[in-house]
């Protein structure tokens, strides 16, 4: 099937008239009086926009053959191959899926590879596409500086400030960094997705961050073809929104004019480069052939407005400078568009033969776990890395006897900050205040505030923070101050975090740990914001690990752990950290300060290490294995004691890690006893404890299972909470019952 836009650019560049007499300009001369654009470079970048069309209208030739999966294009937006001219290949880009025109423009300036096959293989999800492996069709390469991003709407924006933010700060700290110290950071989007939350916090942060005087390099490029999917957006809404907003300067151009899309692409740049601080490029252009192959345009918009839109067609705009600049002839043009065309074909052709990925273990390569001998030997301090004491000047007063688990957690952060210069701390309230219950307390007076600092009250942005440090070469510990406060921005790590080195086959990783404040129990304050149980969002993203440390010194290696994870193999992990264990002392009675552990310090910390997927037994009962995690540790063990006098005798079984399970461990343990009670703090439905008893099933456990949950109920405020969350005498009333059966 033709398409209506092909079939209109052959007609009308057809039409056209030459100057006459034709002159041939220089290379050098403008395409057009005043212009920065020359005719050379319009050339290349007229070469640029035929390619992306051409991808295009083989995209849809492909799935109209049963050979191609991704028809989402960039017609109409070619005019992006401006911003590319207008930058450097160096510059980290993190691109709007309708950017075919900049992904080829970079590529012809860097040399090397064939884009236009390299896209091919994405559509047609072949293992050979060599960023994602025939996962997705996403805009990537490294030597590019492209880091891939695929199409959920606005949640690389977080992504692109922290980007931005990272290449000053990492300057500051003299941490490598894959860009220039001069990079700007760019990031496209299309209008639909300007109004998007995700968008609208990461821009204000940008603003704000450039307000408060921070370096922030980046050019925010709108693609404004005035509609998502079918929902128009209002005429002028874009430029209201965005002109004259203080902390971010503005621009704009016609994307279908390349010369002065050129010129305003080059001026953004230029003013981002020299001042370090964000700017907001407006490209209006069109969307040509509908939102994607499946879309039928017609149902929503009338003929007049889609034909009305095709006139405007970018590619039309680009021959008409060169026919009246006098550089090609109509004819030549058209010779141009169908050698593009061939090209292109030939290139669709040939990559419909190669395999595609075939096994589950193929697809799932780039999520297998850190290698457990690099963590291991990077949770060592590297030869040569300085004593805390030299690091600090010998200015940190040794904290003397065993610490509770905030301490604890202080302690190792402090560890890891002085082992590794790249890390940097960061959150609502981490820095002067310490964080809400003083975990972070003391961290920014001894290693300063570029490393230890405050965020705006935006979970998103924390998020994104961490997500641009870490592509670029820091090492981000960002805290979400609960876990309720993560919901709002889950998307940064599902969609985000936890799929990069999925859809780059780990050419790009993003490391970081990720702390958060959760669970029930605490005394005196709470509700559902500050007594959360959900972590079923965490455990069902592929890739993630998630630890749940109890005791202090678990804690305390558990997070060294994960830092190492993240530093040798780009890990993303969560370390969900009980609230209510925070300034716990006391385990069985008042005073026995049975909850406290030493710490393992400078000279001895480097041999404190727990495995991912490793869960620790306390005790060596044989009448039950009681399985659990967090505050349950707490509980388990008291009630074992106590069951002790029953003449019942237990194992407390603490998981440790929520993803992956230590199922090794939890079979072992099981087996011993023949009998299993889970005790799990979430909720019934989609808690920690179904995956437990799925995990022993799968495994072929033939011993009593039962378990004892909190109730399918947000957390009320107040005594009312202990009536929704799992008690002490359940979990007691839960083992009598359970070895009863089996005796």
């Amino acid at each position: 099937m033709v398409e209506p836009i092909d079939e209109l650019f052959i007609e009308t560049v057809a039409a056209m008239a030459s100057p006459t007499p034709r002159r041939s300009p220089a290379p050098g001369e403008p395409v057009r009086e005043g212009s920065v654009l020359a005719v050379a470079r319009c050339l290349e970048l007229f070469d640029a926009q035929l390619g992306s069309r051409h991808l295009d209208l083989a995209a849809r030739v492909l799935r109209a053959g049963g050979e191609g999966f991704y028809t989402i294009g960039s017609s109409g937006h070619e005019g992006n191959a401006a911003v590319a001219a207008a930058l450097r290949p160096t510059d980290p880009a993190l691109l709007h899926y309708r950017s075919g025109g900049f992904f080829l423009e970079r590529a012809r300036q860097v040399g090397g590879g064939d884009p236009l096959r390299d896209v091919l293989l994405g559509v047609v999800a072949a293992a050979a596409d060599p960023i994602s492996g025939g996962r997705h069709k996403v805009f990537g390469r490294h030597d590019l500086a492209v880091i891939p991003q695929t199409s959920t709407i606005a949640s690389h924006l977080p992504r692109a400030v922290g980007v931005a933010f990272a290449i000053g700060r990492a300057r500051r700290l003299c941490v490598d960094t894959p860009w220039p110290a001069d990079a700007v950071a760019v990031c496209s989007f299309g209008d639909a997705s300007a109004n998007h939350s995700t968008a609208v916090g990461a821009i204000n942060a940008a603003a704000l961050g450039a307000y408060e005087g921070l370096p922030l390099p980046l050019l925010l490029v709108c693609e404004d073809n005035g509609i998502g999917v079918s929902v128009p957006t209002p005429w002028g809404w874009i430029e209201s929104a965005y002109t004259g907003r203080v902390g971010l300067e503005y621009f704009a151009a016609d994307g279908c004019d390349l010369a002065a899309a050129v010129d305003a692409a080059t001026r953004a740049a230029h003013w981002v480069r020299e001042h370090r601080r964000p700017a907001f490029l407006r490209l209006r252009t069109v969307r040509l052939m509908g939102h994607a192959g499946s879309d039928v345009e017609s149902a929503y918009r009338s003929p007049a407005v889609i034909a009305a839109e095709q006139r405007r067609d970018p590619l039309l705009g680009t021959a008409r400078l060169l026919v009246e600049s006098g550089a090609l002839t109509p004819a030549e043009v058209l010779a141009r568009y169908q050698r593009k065309r061939d090209e292109v074909l030939a290139l669709a052709r040939e990559v419909t033969l190669l395999p595609r990925l075939t096994t589950a273990a193929a697809v799932m390569s780039p999520l297998r776990g850190p290698d457990p001998g690099s963590v291991a030997a990077e949770v060592g301090i590297p030869a040569g890395t300085r004593s805390r004491a030299e690091v600090f000047n010998g200015a940190l007063p040794e904290q003397a006897g065993r610490l509770t688990m905030a301490q604890s957690i202080n302690r190792a952060l402090l560890d890891v900050l002085a082992a590794h210069p790249e890390a940097v701390v960061f959150g609502e309230d981490v820095a002067r205040k310490g964080g809400v219950y003083g975990v972070t307390r003391g961290l920014a007076n001894r290693v300063g505030g570029a490393r230890v600092f405050d965020t705006p009250l935006d979970e998103q942005t924390v998020l994104g923070l961490a997500l641009g440090a870490g592509v670029s070469g820091l090492l981000p510990i960002p805290e979400i101050q609960y876990l309720a406060y993560l919901h709002n921005a889950e998307d940064q790590i599902r969609g985000e975090a936890a799929t990069l080195g999925f859809f780059s086959s780990g050419r790009y990783r993003n490391p970081m740990v990720v702390r958060v404040a959760g669970y029930g129990y605490q005394k005196g304050f709470g509700g559902h914001f500050h007594n959360d149980d959900a972590v079923a969002v965490l455990r069902d993203i592929p890739g993630l690990v998630v630890a749940s440390p109890a005791r202090p010194e678990d804690a305390a290696a558990m997070l060294r752990t994960c830092v190492a994870a993240a530093k040798t193999e780009g890990a993303v992990c969560v370390l969900l950290e009980p609230i209510a264990l925070y300034h716990e002392r006391d385990l069985y009675e008042p005073g026995d300060e049975g909850w406290l552990a030493p710490y393992e310090g400078p000279g001895r910390w480097v041999e404190t290490h727990v495995p991912i997927g490793s869960g620790r037994t306390h005790g060596d009962g044989t009448d039950l294995t009681i399985v659990t995690f967090g505050n349950g540790l707490r509980m388990s063990l008291r009630v074992a004691r106590r069951l002790r006098t029953r003449g019942l005798d237990a194992r407390v079984f603490d998981l440790r890690w929520l993803a992956p399970l230590p199922v090794a461990d939890l079979l072992r343990e099981a087996r011993v006893t023949g009998r299993v009670l889970v005790v799990d703090e979430t909720r019934r439905s989609g808690g920690v404890s179904e995956g437990v008893i799925a995990a022993l099933v799968d495994a072929g456990f033939e011993g009593a299972i039962a378990r004892v949950t909190s109730e399918d109920s947000f957390v009320p405020l107040g005594e009312a909470a202990r009536l929704v969350l799992v008690s002490e005498d359940q979990i007691e009333a839960a083992a009598v019952g359970l070895v009863g059966r089996r005796r």
